[in-house]
């Protein structure tokens, strides 16, 4: 949640149980309320248990747990004392802290809590169970407006539920690894390109039906691996070719006579089935037995996460990261030190203030306007790979959209004929990508999100919502981004926001081709080279493009990037034409951190964001290092609170010293190299 929302959900919650509170009657209330409207908690309900038996001499319950943090929750009214004794059942003389560790001791050890919070609705005092001997935090109703962050150890999991689905991902990737590589041995020519593409949309739909059946997109559970099953090695290649034509086709369309296993089977639609020819190999007990049984019958595909799995599923399937041992992808937390501050943030400020507002038909109203905002905005990845950036942006939104729903449904159950709610569709998300299989992989992706929102939404509004066929379209273009209009993806009329990750390659490091790229961008206004063009990093083609496009629009943009082009010769390179020439203002940066690669060669990579526009803007700006965040009134191009100022003659020396030409790079011919034996 973003602060200024908690801030006034903490505000509102303080008013509404200032001065109140009755154990037996209000306690389930008061904590559903803390951790859905202050926390962000989606679903309080199956996040917090209560009154869960514990048996001592006699039966007794815990007030509440929250088994995902490991706190255990003893509650009294407003007008007991936290640190008084009250007396047992049994007769005992017990505090609220000491009736819960006596309630510990009956747990199994896996349950034991790591905080126990006693609250009297006015103050909440936390002790942990590190230091069980020492003294609680206290932290007063009465400044939790200022002091909400304090509570976030209730919900704070280390990030469970993404680690989670993060496991399910990296192991649904091991998967199709193993079924890729048991697939490829039965092609004639396992080194053939055109094969090897049929290898490659083979997975993906072999990956979607197993998504699909195990989240309930096909209907029944189970059905994939039931309609193969029955199949032995030398029909299976047969019956996929077969079960992807009726995917393809719609009911009313297919063979009148078609078995009922494959009538049950719904139309997908969105080109993933189209029968375009693609070569399907012979199978092998070894791989129906890995498809049926490994991937199918043994592993649950509807808890992957859509935003990491793509990135995961490209990476298995790409012999260059394979070779470096291990997966790539860009982690939701950095994807969000991207999309928050570029609009995430603002948007959920702008939620959290309509929600503050009275309830009543201005208040739905109001809602209703923003529900149609966001539905409204349009997003552009010009280097999108797998997708992870679109993605989660879209799950993002569709979190946003969900809160909506909430707010305006009131736990209504909807009756009658109505029309779909959800109005944030994946048509909103435009990608560009010179991988052909990164394109399908993304689109796929995009779908499984669509997906999954769409059950979280079918909770909010108690109705059914049908996902196939597909009606939405993932607008995903296969291309050289340097190389082609952008334009002609989406209109920069349309288009609100740029953001992602594009490739980082040194200038020095670059492909003819990329170096050519550069050239034939890095321009000035009469189509000439910068004399700066042929030294700076790949990545500044984006940044030169975006800025070009932004030009009388209100776009605003953030991209990934290696920090070299914030530091030394580049920086002039870089920027200097961008601010010359595009007017633009950097409106939030993230200073050099750590952007950890998830192979197994740990390779480290020192990034920059920045974001950029060329919108008059009297805000202050956001400049972020490490995780603190402060408030300046202008970020140059070096990422220093500063004027845009830049250094052009790095050599030239400020006194009579002789002129630096290399710095301390050894370039002679690895003679400045000590090796470890000459060094000892």
């Amino acid at each position: 949640m973003a602060e200024v929302k908690q801030r006034t959900a903490a505000k509102k919650f303080v008013e509404d149980w200032t001065g109140k509170g009755y154990e037996k009657g209000e306690s389930q209330k008061f904590w559903i309320q803390l951790l859905r409207e202050v926390l962000g908690v989606e679903t309080p309900e199956q996040f917090i248990s209560f009154e869960d038996q514990v048996h001592l001499d006699h039966t007794s319950f815990i007030d509440a747990r929250i088994p995902a943090t490991k706190v255990l929750i003893e509650q009294k009214s407003s007008d007991k004392d936290l640190y008084k004794a009250i007396k047992q059942s049994d007769g005992s003389l017990l505090n609220p802290f000491q009736q819960a560790k006596r309630y510990i001791t009956e747990l199994p050890l896996s349950q034991h809590p790591r905080w126990v919070v006693t609250c009297n609705f006015q103050k909440f005092c936390v002790y942990d169970m590190e230091r069980p001997n020492g003294e609680p935090q206290e932290i007063l109703l009465k400044d939790l407006e200022k002091e909400y962050y304090r509570l976030s150890f209730l919900v704070d999991t280390g990030s469970e539920h993404i680690k989670k689905e993060m496991e399910v991902s990296i192991k649904a990737g091991e998967i199709v690894g193993l079924l890729y590589d048991a697939l490829l041995k039965q092609y004639k020519d396992c080194t053939n390109e055109e094969s090897l593409k049929s290898l490659n949309i083979l997975c993906v739909r072999l990956v979607f039906c197993l998504y699909a059946e195990d989240a309930g997109i096909f209907g029944k559970h189970d059905i994939f691996l039931d309609y193969l099953r029955q199949y032995d090695v030398s029909k299976m290649r047969k019956a996929l070719i077969e079960l992807f034509t009726v995917l393809n086709t719609k009911p009313e369309d297919r063979d009148p006579y078609l078995e009922d296993d494959l009538k049950a089977f719904p139309y997908v639609n969105g080109g993933l089935f189209a029968q375009e020819h693609i070569e399907i190999p012979q199978f092998t007990e070894e791989t129906r037995t890995l498809l049926l049984e490994k991937a199918s019958a043994n592993f649950d595909w509807s808890e992957i996460s859509p935003t990491i799995f793509g990135a995961v599923f490209e990476s298995t399937l790409n012999p260059e990261t394979r070779r470096k041992g291990g997966m790539h992808y860009t982690s939701i937390e950095n994807i969000h030190k991207v999309i928050n501050p570029l609009f995430m943030d603002e948007l959920n400020e702008e939620f959290a203030e309509i929600k503050a507002l009275p309830q009543n038909k201005n208040r739905d109203k109001k809602f209703a306007e923003f529900q149609n905002k966001i539905a409204n905005l349009n997003f552009l990845d010009p280097a999108c790979g797998s997708g992870n950036f679109l993605t989660e942006t879209y799950i993002s939104l569709r979190k946003l959209e969900n809160e909506i729903l909430y707010e305006l449904q009131k736990g209504q159950v909807t009756l009658g004929a109505v029309t779909n709610p959800i109005k944030v569709s994946i048509k909103q998300f435009y990608g560009i990508e010179i991988n052909d299989f990164a394109v399908t992989v993304a689109k796929t992706a995009l779908w499984i999100a669509e997906s999954q929102m769409l059950k979280k939404t079918e909770d909010i509004v108690h109705m059914d919502l049908d996902f196939l066929p597909l009606k939405t379209y993932a607008n995903i273009i296969e291309g050289n981004a340097l190389r082609i209009d952008w334009e002609d993806v989406i209109s920069k009329d349309k288009l609100n926001y740029i953001m992602g990750n594009p490739p980082f390659v040194g200038y020095s490091l670059q492909t003819k081709e990329q170096k050519d790229d550069i050239l034939s961008i890095y321009v000035d206004e009469n189509g000439k080279p910068y004399k700066s063009s042929g030294k700076i990093d790949y990545v500044a083609g984006w940044y030169f493009k975006s800025a070009e496009l932004m030009q009388n629009t209100n776009i605003k943009i953030a991209l990934v990037s290696t920090n070299s082009i914030t530091q030394g010769e580049q920086v002039a390179g870089v920027w200097k034409p961008l601010f010359d020439r595009f007017n633009i203002h950097i409106d939030f940066a993230h200073r050099t951190f750590r952007w950890d690669s998830e192979s197994n060669s740990k390779a480290h990579v020192h990034c920059v964001i920045v974001g950029f526009s060329c919108t008059p803007n009297n805000n202050k700006r956001k400049l972020y290092t490490n995780e603190r965040m402060q408030l300046v009134d202008n970020i140059n191009a070096y990422l220093l609170v500063s004027d845009n100022i830049f250094i052009e003659n790095i050599k030239k020396p400020l006194c009579n010293v002789p002129e630096m030409v290399k710095g301390s790079i050894p370039v002679d011919g690895g003679n400045l190299i000590i090796e470890a034996e000459d060094y000892a």
